[in-house]
């Protein structure tokens, strides 16, 4: 048994609060476990210069991600003077993992900004951030649909993300901080409701590990990533939208 209680193959418990805040076009707060995090969707006409030089039709997708300062054991200083690379990493894997769930030229000229903000970090928080960045999006688009502005069509899947980590030798998903910050191996999945991979991340924290041990990662992780999707799809039909 794990810290927690847990078996090797069981995930934090989840909730999904949809319009936690107000104001933003979609809003959710996960909660997974102990960790917690803040996501809002805030919609944008128009598209990056990028896209417009480069004469790329079609809408973005872009993540923000920040840890709030008591959000950890001790004060995180806000990141004023420039993102960390741990920050900037983040950032990018939330944007990737989003904009695989969406077909950007139906979204039109249209930029989706996800701003993730950790209020309570307990491992997991860039996946946490993912899973209910996804929902918050798709409550948003499904706004634009009502509204007669996209097709329903527009989001093309469900996104879900967990970690998984071999601690004393056992492969365990969905790891808590106390289980992350002493993992031989760490990593982060994220797939698609059709068991499709958009990111694999995975990391020896000091041996190498075999081919064999990388399998158990990635079909623990296809195994939760599923009951999280189920979670999130039950999340955003039970609010109506």
């Amino acid at each position: 048994m794990r810290s927690d209680g847990r078996g090797p193959d069981q995930i934090r418990p989840i909730s999904l609060k949809i319009d936690f805040v107000d104001y933003p076009e979609g809003s959710v707060l996960i909660t997974q476990g102990r960790t917690r995090v803040m996501c809002n969707v805030s919609i944008e006409d128009g598209i990056p210069r990028w896209m417009q030089a480069q004469g790329v039709t079609g809408g973005w997708i872009t993540g923000e991600y920040a840890l709030l300062p008591r959000s950890t054991h001790v004060r995180t200083p806000r990141e004023t003077n420039g993102l960390s690379g741990r920050t900037q990493e983040i950032r990018r894997l939330i944007g990737r993992s989003l904009r695989a769930a969406v077909d950007l030229e139906k979204l039109g000229p249209r930029t989706c900004i996800i701003d993730c903000d950790v209020l309570q970090a307990d491992g997991g928080t860039r996946t946490a951030a993912i899973t209910g960045g996804y929902v918050a999006l798709a409550v948003a688009l499904k706004r634009l649909v009502h509204a007669g502005l996209i097709p329903a069509d527009a989001l093309k899947t469900t996104v879900g993300a967990v970690s998984v980590g071999i601690i004393d030798g056992e492969t365990r998903l969905d790891l808590c901080y106390e289980e992350d910050s002493r993992a031989q191996v760490d990593a982060n999945v994220v797939m698609t409701a059709s068991g499709e991979f958009i990111e694999v991340q995975g990391t020896a924290e000091g041996d190498p590990f075999p081919r064999q041990a990388f399998n158990q990662i990635l079909d623990l992780a296809q195994k939760g990533i599923y009951e999280i999707i189920a979670i999130q799809t039950n999340a955003v039909e039970e609010a109506g939208i």
